[in-house]
């Protein structure tokens, strides 16, 4: 399999179902609102989320927050993420907190 993939299978979400549900995930995760949810697609800019608890969510956690020598991590981890924005293609962008922790 190539490292690096899109989110397929069960667990990506179906486009109408995000949209949908896109004022409800607003509501549930306002900035700052800290997260858990697992990797379940890796790109070279980033790696996608599916959160906890917010079925219908994508979360973006993309390199320009990664620290330099790290990696980006693996599909299926589980991962800890501070909400920072929500963007305008329907995403919930956070910033991983093994990140944050290497700039403190």
């Amino acid at each position: 399999m190539d490292e690096f993939r899109w989110p397929t299978g069960p667990e990506a979400q179906a486009a109408d179902a995000v949209l949908e549900s896109w004022p409800a995930t607003v509501a549930a995760l306002p900035v700052g609102t800290r997260i858990t949810g697992e990797v379940i697609g890796r790109q070279p800019f980033g790696v996608f989320l599916c959160i906890d608890g917010v079925p219908n969510a994508i979360a973006l956690a993309e390199i320009t927050s990664m620290p330099q020598g790290m990696d980006l991590p693996a599909l299926g981890a589980v991962v800890s993420a501070e909400v920072f924005w929500h963007a305008d293609n329907h995403q919930v962008r956070v910033r991983l907190d093994e990140w944050r922790a290497a700039h403190e």
